[in-house]
């Protein structure tokens, strides 16, 4: 993939991020003020609710990090798109997991895959640094 097209597309998925993060919250926000909600301010599912709404805002941040880096001084060969594909994989993915997680706690087993896309991003971006 081209630099600039690269480029484009993190940044696309971070105002993504930044939407759907609002939106969240909006959502969420509907209900907040009642104390018993999704079993009280402390509830496994409460928290993996906040979780997944603030994680939208955090890998928004992320990516827009990786595109202003990218921009600056583009990786070599294809590690841009490597890195690219691990935040946009973590992006996609970890609001999904604790939605999920907070709907059904099994789905707690699946954070390995948001998880691991950041990871292999920071890292790959690390070792060419």
């Amino acid at each position: 993939m081209k630099p600039d097209s690269l480029i484009h597309l993190v940044l696309r998925a971070g105002w993504t991020g930044m939407l759907l993060g609002i939106l969240s919250g909006a959502v969420i926000g509907l209900c907040f003020h009642r104390e018993d909600w999704m079993g009280g301010y402390a509830s496994y599912r409460r928290r993996l609710t906040r979780l997944g709404h603030i994680s939208f805002f955090g890998l928004a941040l992320v990516n827009f990090c990786f595109a202003f880096t990218e921009s600056i001084r583009p990786l070599p060969g294809t590690w841009g798109t490597i890195v690219a594909e691990g935040f946009l994989l973590g992006a996609a993915t970890m609001p999904t997991v604790c939605f999920l997680s907070a709907w059904r706690k099994p789905f707690r087993h699946l954070f390995f895959i948001p998880v691991g896309g950041v990871l292999l991003g920071v890292i790959s971006e690390l070792w060419n640094l």
